[in-house]
C-alpha cells in the first residue's frame, strides 16, 4: 500500500556524482521533492540496485519468490533473460515469467531469448524463430534482445540471426551479447553488427578490447561463474562502460546477498562509492531505458536506505513508495501460481547407461570451479567386464545427458573435477536445453537419481546407496512453486550433502548444470553426444 512520507539522511546523487544532506518527500509513489538541508540523520538514501543480467530461473524460484528474497538486499529491478524457460516452453514460458512477476511490487524487465534452441546439436522443448522474436519484442515488458550466443551466426551473417538483430534495432531495443574469448577482427565485427553488451569476459584484456569497439561490459559474479576479481579494475578507468550482474544466482546464495555484496566489495577495494552505486543503478537504467527511479524529483520512489557506505547494510527497500523490505525481512507475500512444464522422459535402467569400452584412452570433460569453460583431458580407460566405468581413484566419473522432451537413450561420457568418492547427483537444470543431466561414481546410484527426477518431472536429486534426496522443480523442471526461503534451505542442504560425497566444488549442482552448455568451450555433453566446443562439432568418446 502506497503512503506519503518524507525521509532524511545522506542522499546519494548518482546523476551529479555527489552526496548531499537532505530530505526526500514521496507522494503517491513518486518523489515530489528533494530538499538539500542540514539534517541530523546519518543513514544513506540511494537508488535501488539493479542486476543488469540474470536468468531468474537459476534461482530455482518463480519471479515473485525471487523478488521476495532480492528486495532484502536492496535490489529493486532485474534485467532478466528468460532463455531457460524459453528453451522448455517457448513464448508461453516467457509470458508466464512476465505475468508471475507482475504479482508483486518489483521491477522485472525481460528480454526476448535470441537463441532457442541455443544450437542444433541438442534437443530443446521449443523453438523461437524471427517471427516469435518480433512478437515478443512488441511487448512493453520486453526491453531488449537477449544474449546473442550464436556469435558464429553473426560473423557469417546467418539469415535468421540477422533478422532477430534487425527486429530489435527496428524497435530501438538493445541487443545483449555472449561471446567468451572473442577478440580481434571477429570481436569488432560482432559488436558492429549491433551487439551492445557482454557478460562473458574473463580477462581484463578481452574486456578492454570489447570496450574499444563500443561494447559495455557486465561484470559477472554468480554462483558458478565469478569474474568480479578479474574485471573490477574497469571501475577505475571505464565506470561509464560497465554494469554489475550475477547471470546465475542459486537460491541459497540469493538468500545471503545479491548485487549489494558486489557494491560492498568494490567500495572495500577503494573505489568511489558514488561511482560504484552509479554503475548498478544509472548505467542499466540508461542502457535499457528502464522505468526505475534514480532518486530525482518526478521519479518513481525506488530507493534503498543503508546504514553507511562501508558496511553497506540494507535497512529498508522501497519500490514506487511501497516499503518491500525492512530490517533484513521481506515484506513481499508468497503468491501461488500454476506449474507449466514439458516433460516426457521415461524411467531408465542400468543397461541404458553402460559404456562399451572401445579404446584404451577416453576423452574427459574437466570441470573448473567458478568457470563455465571446461578443458579437454585424456585418461586411461578403466574397464570392467568389457565396459568403461568410473575411475574414482583418478576422479574420472561417468556423466550422462538424456532428452526429457521425448523418449530417447542417454548420451554418455566421462568427467573430472567433481571429486565424488561415492554416490551420484542429477538435475533437470542443464543449460541450455535443460535435459536430464547426472554424474556419479556408480551406475546404480546414477539410475536411481535420474528416475527420482523423472517421477517428479523435474528437480535436483542425490543418491548415495540407501540415501535419497530430492528438491522438486515442477515449474518447467527449473523452478519450485514453494516459498523462497524454504527452497533456499532445501537447496543448501542438498549442496552440502553433495560436497560430503567428496566434491570440493563451491556449487556442485550449478557446475553440473553447465556441463551441457555447448556454446562455452572446450568440451561438453549434449543429449546427442560428446561435443567439441572449439570445432563446434560432435567428437568421439574414445
Amino acid at each position: 500500500m502506497k503512503k506519503d512520507f518524507s525521509i532524511s539522511g545522506n542522499i546519494v546523487d548518482v546523476i551529479n556524482e555527489r552526496i548531499i544532506k537532505g530530505t526526500v518527500t514521496v507522494v503517491n509513489g513518486k518523489i515530489i521533492s528533494i530538499t538539500e538541508e542540514n539534517v541530523s540523520e546519518e543513514k544513506y538514501i540511494l537508488p535501488g540496485l539493479i542486476d543488469a543480467h540474470i536468468h531468474i530461473e537459476s534461482s530455482m524460484l518463480v519471479p515473485s519468490e525471487f523478488a521476495k528474497l532480492a528486495v532484502v538486499h536492496g535490489t529493486v529491478a532485474t534485467v532478466s533473460d528468460p532463455h531457460e524457460i524459453g528453451n522448455v516452453l517457448g513464448i508461453e514460458g516467457v509470458k508466464f515469467m512476465i505475468e508471475n512477476g507482475e504479482k508483486v511490487p518489483f521491477k522485472f524487465f525481460f528480454g526476448a531469448p535470441s537463441c532457442v534452441p541455443a544450437t542444433v546439436f541438442e534437443t530443446s522443448g521449443a523453438t523461437l524463430g524471427a517471427k516469435e522474436i518480433e512478437e515478443l519484442l512488441d511487448m512493453d515488458k520486453i526491453k531488449y534482445l537477449s544474449e546473442m550466443m550464436n556469435f558464429p551466426g553473426v560473423l557469417y551473417q546467418d539469415k535468421e540471426v540477422m533478422a532477430k538483430i534487425e527486429a530489435a534495432k527496428k524497435r530501438g531495443k538493445p541487443v545483449d551479447g555472449h561471446a567468451p574469448g572473442l577478440k580481434g577482427k571477429d570481436a569488432e565485427y560482432y559488436i558492429k553488427a549491433g551487439i551492445s553488451t557482454d557478460h562473458e569476459c574473463f580477462t581484463i584484456e578481452e574486456a578492454l578490447e570489447k570496450i574499444k569497439y563500443g561494447m559495455k561490459i557486465q561484470i559477472r559474479e554468480g554462483s558458478a561463474a565469478k569474474n568480479f576479481k578479474a574485471l573490477i579494475p574497469l571501475m577505475e578507468t571505464h565506470s561509464d562502460k560497465i554494469m554489475l550482474c550475477s547471470d546465475d544466482r542459486h537460491p541459497d546464495d540469493l538468500a545471503e546477498g545479491h548485487i549489494n555484496t558486489l557494491v560492498k566489495r568494490a567500495i572495500a577495494k577503494g573505489y568511489d562509492p558514488v561511482k560504484v552505486i552509479k554503475v548498478c543503478t544509472y548505467n542499466p537504467v540508461s542502457h535499457y531505458d528502464l522505468e526505475v527511479g534514480l532518486l530525482r524529483e518526478g521519479d518513481p520512489a525506488d530507493f534503498v536506505i543503508a546504514d553507511n557506505l562501508a558496511d553497506f547494510n540494507i535497512l529498508e527497500t522501497y519500490i514506487e513508495g511501497v516499503k518491500v523490505a525492512e530490517g533484513g525481512k521481506s515484506l513481499i507475500k508468497t503468491q501461488r501460481d500454476s506449474t507449466p512444464n514439458h516433460f516426457s522422459a521415461k524411467p531408465i535402467s542400468g543397461s541404458d547407461i553402460e559404456i562399451k569400452a572401445e579404446g584404451n584412452e577416453v576423452k574427459v570433460i574437466e570441470a573448473l570451479d567458478g568457470q563455465l569453460i571446461t578443458n579437454l583431458k585424456y585418461s586411461k580407460t578403466k574397464v570392467e567386464n568389457t565396459l568403461a566405468v568410473s575411475d574414482i581413484e583418478n576422479d574420472v566419473l561417468k556423466i550422462m545427458v538424456m532428452n526429457r522432451y521425448e523418449e530417447a537413450k542417454p548420451a554418455l561420457g566421462f568427467i573430472k573435477g567433481f571429486g565424488f568418492k561415492t554416490g551420484a547427483i542429477a538435475s533437470t537444470v542443464a543449460h541450455d536445453s535443460h535435459n536430464i543431466i547426472a554424474v556419479g561414481t556408480n551406475d546404480k546410484d546414477m539410475v536411481k537419481a535420474v528416475n527420482l527426477l523423472i517421477e517428479k518431472k523435474g528437480g535436483i536429486s542425490l543418491v548415495d546407496g540407501d540415501k535419497e534426496m530430492l528438491l522438486p522443480l515442477p515449474v518447467a523442471g527449473l523452478m519450485s512453486d514453494d516459498e523462497g526461503y524454504k527452497v533456499a534451505e532445501a537447496y543448501s542442504k542438498m549442496s552440502r550433502e553433495a560436497k560430503k560425497l567428496g566434491s570440493k566444488l563451491n556449487a556442485p549442482y550449478m557446475t553440473l548444470s553447465f556441463m551441457a552448455l555447448l556454446v562455452i568451450p572446450e568440451i561438453k555433453l549434449s543429449d546427442k553426444g560428446l561435443f567439441d566446443g572449439e570445432r563446434f562439432e560432435f567428437t568421439f568418446l574414445f
